[in-house]
């Protein structure tokens, strides 16, 4: 096999197993032991997964707002000015 043509195959392995690894972490389920989920603290760009306007992590169009969330270590939400439930109190 040509080196050149490995070396691409190994990086094309490489991104589409990082992406597969973000889209497994990325969604509405259960947050890992230890996390919880804290709406109203994402930065644009970095909340944990989609709401009612989005489907997907890192598509908060703006900071803190109310319907974003991202997962933080437990007991650290209110302390960062967050809540651990969303908008309405679903």
């Amino acid at each position: 096999m040509n080196p050149k043509r490995a070396l691409i195959r190994s990086a094309l392995a490489g991104v589409i197993a990082a992406g597969l690894g973000q889209l497994a972490s990325a969604h509405d389920g259960e947050p890992a032991p230890g996390k919880e989920k804290c709406y109203g603290i994402a930065k644009a760009g970095q909340n944990d997964c989609g709401t009612a306007t989005h489907a997907c992590a890192g598509l908060a169009k703006k900071d803190n707002a109310p319907d974003e969330w991202k997962y933080v270590p437990k007991g650290t939400c209110a302390k960062l000015g967050g809540k651990l439930k969303p908008p309405g109190g679903k």
